[in-house]
């Protein structure tokens, strides 16, 4: 499912505009992006949390050659579903 799918889907079932829904979809997920470059947890009840977890460095190996890789410290985006998202998707 796409961004333009979300606007769609939303715009079919409220009767607003699509160039407003788009905007208001946009705006949700720069907010959303913002805090986590802050470093924050985003909590959406009954939905999931996002939050931004740090990796340690670590040495990998090239899978072609055989050759160690350092591999270096960095961030990455997790999600953990809410209790209403494990419920219904099994």
């Amino acid at each position: 499912m796409t961004k333009r799918d979300i606007v769609l889907k939303i715009s079919a079932k409220t009767g607003i505009k699509q160039i407003v829904v788009k905007e208001v979809v946009q705006q949700v997920f720069d907010v959303i992006f913002g805090a986590l470059k802050e470093g924050k947890k985003i909590e959406i009840r009954n939905f999931g949390v996002f939050k931004v977890k740090k990796r340690k460095s670590r040495i990998g190996r090239n899978p072609k050659t055989g050759d160690v890789v350092p591999v270096p410290e960095r961030n990455t985006v997790v999600f953990k579903p809410g209790l209403e998202m494990k419920k219904e998707i099994k």
